[in-house]
């Protein structure tokens, strides 16, 4: 094994495994029957498997979806083709603090560097977003995308996915939704303006992958995630069971649902956000394709009132969601003197009155940065 820059090498507790433990469990969820009014026994059951998975895991995969393989295949290609592009290149499009989407190759989770590659891309373009994270700074500003001029055809690609995969995960929220005993309507209005995003990501294979993570373990921020993998895996999961560190099987054409923490919130600790990681390996460079959904800017991120009541009060005190993206972009571009998560709310600052009520998973103990 070679040598790598020391900003790369996890601390020894969180260095990846050589053994491996791969989950014949995580859940399979066959879509097909989503479409079909005249079967509602078969929707039920979906929603019964996915509200276990959602318990149980935090993941699940899903089958029979709906989104075109084409569309996939393409956005795979597109992603291959400018990643394989000379440095220079790419860093024409390379992120800061005033254009903060665009190729990046040197994010930190929990401030060790990841070893990948990124190029991040908004869904709704313009996106409103509050100008800083300050509470008292009412201002707003847009976040637009950067195109690369190579390859051409990279924007219509990836506009063309991201619809696709819109309707798939607005579709699995309401099956959620239905889950919890809510309309599957609940979080609709949530998404009217939404701050969703994607990430095209590459990992370069690593000389050393027994010290390196392509993503260190954290947790999502978003209300849900919709990952699509190539077959040569990394993704990991900590059981909540054991706290072992499971690896997700690569499924042809299938998707990698997680649960972000704004559904744990929403759901007032019911469903809860797993943490996952990303490995590497010394061999073959890794694609994947994470969408994230997330409500609009100026939704404040609080516990359903039909899911609390006196015996089960709010675990979580509100908090503004526009505030806390703002947060995490802006500290992209710098190494925190505090560990935080990649894009979660335990990354976010008490300061803005995100201070848990105590429960057993404390999203918000991070002191002020």
């Amino acid at each position: 094994m070679g040598e790598i820059n020391p900003d790369f090498i996890q601390p020894p507790e969180h260095r990846p495994k050589l053994s491996i433990i791969e989950a014949e469990d995580i859940p399979l969820i066959d879509l097909s029957a989503i479409n079909s009014i005249s079967n509602p026994e078969a929707i039920e059951r979906i929603v019964r498997e996915i509200g276990n998975a959602c318990k149980q895991w935090g993941f699940f995969q899903v089958i029979n979806h709906g989104v075109p393989v084409d569309k996939l295949q393409k956005i795979e290609a597109v992603t291959r083709k400018f990643f394989a592009q000379p440095l220079e290149e790419k860093r024409k499009t390379r992120r800061d603090e005033t254009n903060v989407l665009g190729y990046y190759e040197k994010e930190n989770t929990k401030n060790v560097r990841d070893w990948k590659e990124v190029f991040d891309l908004t869904v709704e373009e313009p996106t409103l977003v509050p100008a800083s994270p300050d509470p008292e700074d009412k201002e707003e500003t847009e976040w637009t995308n950067q195109w690369p001029k190579h390859p051409p055809e990279m924007r219509e690609v990836c506009e063309e996915y991201v619809r696709q995969v819109e309707k798939l995960a607005l579709k699995l929220m309401g099956l959620i939704a239905l889950s919890l005993g809510l309309p599957e309507n609940r979080f609709s209005s949530y998404f009217k303006d939404q701050t969703s995003s994607i990430t095209l990501n590459y990992y370069l294979p690593c000389p050393s992958p027994q010290l390196a993570l392509g993503v260190g373990h954290h947790k999502d921020g978003g209300a849900l995630t919709v990952l699509a993998q190539d077959d040569v895996g990394g993704l990991e999961i900590k059981r909540k069971t054991d706290g072992e560190w499971i690896r997700v099987k690569p499924i042809p054409n299938a998707y990698v649902i997680n649960l972000g923490d704004c559904l744990q919130v929403w759901s007032n600790e019911i469903y809860e956000s797993s943490e996952h990681r990303a490995i590497v390996n010394s061999k073959k460079e890794r694609f994947s394709i994470p969408y994230f959904l997330c409500p609009a800017h100026y939704t404040v991120v609080k516990p359903l009132e039909e899911l609390t009541n006196e015996q089960n009060p709010p675990r979580y005190r509100p908090y503004s969601w526009g505030k806390f993206i703002t947060h995490r972009k802006l500290s992209n571009f710098k190494k925190l003197n505090v560990e935080t998560s990649k894009f979660t709310i335990s990354g976010y600052p008490n300061k803005w009155g995100l201070e848990g009520i105590p429960s057993n998973n404390m999203l918000f103990q991070v002191p002020d940065v």
